[in-house]
């Protein structure tokens, strides 16, 4: 079993910046990667980045390249996601997310593990 906790959301204004983290423990050494998804209100959930635990390779959806950056802190057992000139459509409940397995990055169904997320609201 592994337990993911996200935080560092909050509320910030448009073009503004935050950094979220995501707390992984237990069996951490299960984890092949982790990623992070957004939920917006009547959306579905949405694929934003995953890194690869060993390598750091990461991968982005397109929708927020440039402007989102994953990273980890292996020690830690820690990934985060830096967030730069956020948008009022990039509100959204924010959820970290742990694969035991490779495969197709942006497919839900790739995660075991989901965090509780962080609410994340921008103004406009």
């Amino acid at each position: 079993q592994v337990q993911l906790v996200e935080s560092g959301g909050g509320l910030v204004q448009t073009g503004g910046s935050l950094r979220l983290s995501c707390s992984a423990s237990g069996r951490t050494s299960s984890v092949y990667a982790m990623g992070w998804f957004r939920q917006a209100p009547g959306k579905e959930r949405e694929f934003l980045a995953t890194v690869r635990w060993s390598t750091g390779t990461t991968y982005y959806a397109d929708s927020v390249k440039g402007r989102f950056t994953i990273s980890r802190a292996n020690a830690q057992n820690t990934v985060y996601l830096q967030m730069d000139s956020l948008r009022p459509e990039d509100t959204a409940v924010y959820y970290c997310a742990a694969s035991k397995y490779g495969g197709r990055w942006s497919l839900r169904s790739l995660y075991d593990y989901w965090g509780q997320g962080t609410q994340v609201t921008v103004s406009s």
